[in-house]
């Protein structure tokens, strides 16, 4: 009797030691599992805002948009591949919104808009296309920024845009573009002393006649700022 109420003693203590996490080299079942951090999710960033405009055929068109009381002028250069640049100025005639597209390409704004952007054209007038000979260009010139910096450059008869002697530095390329009566266009400058112009820029030389007494218009953008420079001879 004594060896049978010994070993329920020996068992009631094994077992109380396994409940309270002792001595077993096997772990206890009574532990809490480890927990599993739960997933962490990356937010789904917003669609960037769309834009859209009113398509033309291949041509340049004096346009406007907005209120027909008082309409927003600009500029319409449609090629037959598909692209296109849209120029509103202000009332000074310097660019203050373009919209670009590459041929298969979405429409792009700059500046950029933190909404959808829908531009409907009020009116459109088609100009003539007399083309832009490069080597009628060789030359010098001076144009002024929007800051009111003054700068000279010359253009060579290959399409080079070489600084002149003023502080604001001013280069670049030109060479055939896809868009009617223009170049395309790649500007550097001299930030420091251009009045905010961006280091380098990609647009297009714009020779239209109704530009005069300016020679062409180089208008460009690095994607947040706009270029525009109206070039006079010197």
């Amino acid at each position: 009797m004594n060896r049978i109420f010994g070993w329920m003693a020996a068992c009631s203590a094994a077992l109380l030691l396994a409940a309270c996490g002792g001595g077993g080299s096997g772990g206890s079942g009574f532990l809490p599992g480890a927990t599993t951090p739960p997933a962490t999710t990356t937010p789904t960033p917003a669609p960037a805002p769309k834009v859209s405009v009113d398509d033309l055929a291949a041509g340049t068109y004096v346009v406007s948009t907005g209120d027909a009381g008082a309409p927003t002028v600009g500029k319409y250069y449609a090629a037959a591949d598909g692209s296109r640049l849209l120029v509103f100025g202000d009332s000074d005639d310097r660019a203050k919104q373009s919209y670009r597209r590459d041929a298969g390409g979405a429409w792009v704004g700059v500046p950029a808009s933190d909404k959808d952007v829908s531009v409907t054209l009020l009116q459109s007038h088609g100009l003539a296309d007399a083309g832009v000979d490069l080597a009628k260009l060789a030359g010098r010139y001076r144009t002024q920024t929007t800051a009111g910096v003054v700068a000279d450059f010359s253009v060579t008869a290959d399409g080079a845009i070489v600084a002149g002697s003023s502080a604001c530095k001013l280069s670049g390329k030109l060479s055939a573009g896809v868009l009617p009566n223009s170049l395309k266009l790649g500007l550097s400058a001299s930030t420091d002393a251009c009045g905010g112009l961006p280091a380098s820029a990609s647009g297009v030389l714009a020779a239209d006649t109704d530009y005069a007494p300016a020679r062409f218009r180089l208008l460009a953008d690095n994607g947040t700022l706009l270029v525009d420079l109206w070039a006079y001879s010197e």
